[in-house]
C-alpha cells in the first residue's frame, strides 16, 4: 500500500530524468492529472496524455530536454506529505527561487500554480514546489 501517491509520482519523473528517459508513466488519479498538466502548461514537460485503461489508468509524462540533453526539471521536491501537511493563506504563498520556480497548490478551486493563487487571491496545501 502506497502511502503517498504524489512523492511516488515526483520520485518517477526524478528518476526518469536522471536515467535520461524520454517518457515516464504513472498510475493515474485526479490529484496527479493536474499536477502533470500544470508542469505541461509551465513548460516543464513537453506533453502529457491520460490513459484510460485498466481499473485505475496511467498517465503518460513526454520529458522536455534542452539543448545536449540537459533537462528542463532542474529540482522537484514534495512540501506537503501526509504526516505533516503545509497549508498557506493569501498573504504567506511560498515563492520558488524568486519566481523562476513554480509551488503547486490544492485550493478550493482546484489545483494552481503559486501565480494564479495569488491573482485569485486563494491559498491552500503547497503539495510541492519545481525549478
Amino acid at each position: 500500500m502506497m502511502t503517498d501517491p504524489i512523492a511516488d509520482m515526483l520520485t518517477r519523473v526524478r528518476n526518469a530524468i536522471s536515467a535520461g528517459h524520454d517518457q515516464v508513466s504513472i498510475p493515474a488519479s485526479n490529484t496527479k492529472r493536474e499536477i502533470a498538466r500544470i508542469l505541461r502548461d509551465e513548460g516543464y514537460v513537453k506533453g502529457v496524455e491520460s490513459i484510460d485503461e485498466g481499473p485505475q489508468g496511467h498517465i503518460d509524462i513526454d520529458l522536455k530536454y534542452v539543448g545536449d540533453r540537459k533537462n528542463a526539471i532542474t529540482g522537484l521536491q514534495r512540501v506537503s506529505s501526509p504526516g505533516l501537511r503545509v497549508y498557506c493563506n493569501k498573504t504567506t504563498l511560498p515563492s520558488v527561487l524568486n519566481g523562476l520556480g513554480v509551488a503547486v497548490i490544492s485550493t478550493s478551486r482546484g489545483v494552481l500554480t503559486d501565480r494564479q493563487c495569488r491573482e485569485q487571491g486563494v491559498g491552500g496545501e503547497v503539495l510541492c514546489e519545481v525549478w
